[in-house]
């Protein structure tokens, strides 16, 4: 047996994204949603590893470069760089 924590539907917007540095290129899926306090998914495209990504988790370097399998502090820097303008900066909204 299991406890149904939630089931819900919504209409979300994406943005399809990418940039390239001076070693790799970086394709992005951004969901936004309502869901997860607000934070956005961020799904990278060549690995299919994703994360919710709020202004605060993009001050973590070293979470992102874990997450997303970064070579680099440099390349994790401009990865940061490049989601703070496309990552809303929001409270963390109350949920659940």
């Amino acid at each position: 047996m299991f406890d149904r924590l939630y089931d819900n539907s919504e209409n979300t917007q994406v943005s399809f994204t990418g940039y390239a540095s001076e070693t790799a290129r970086y394709d992005f899926a951004i969901v936004y949603t309502d869901s997860f306090f607000g934070k956005p998914l961020v799904v990278c495209m060549q690995t299919g590893k994703s994360a919710l990504l709020g202004e605060h988790d993009l001050e973590n370097l070293e979470y992102l470069q874990r997450v997303f399998t970064i070579a680099t502090v440099q390349e994790t820097e401009e990865f940061s760089l490049f989601l703070r303008h496309r990552i809303p900066a929001n409270s963390i909204m109350e949920q659940y």
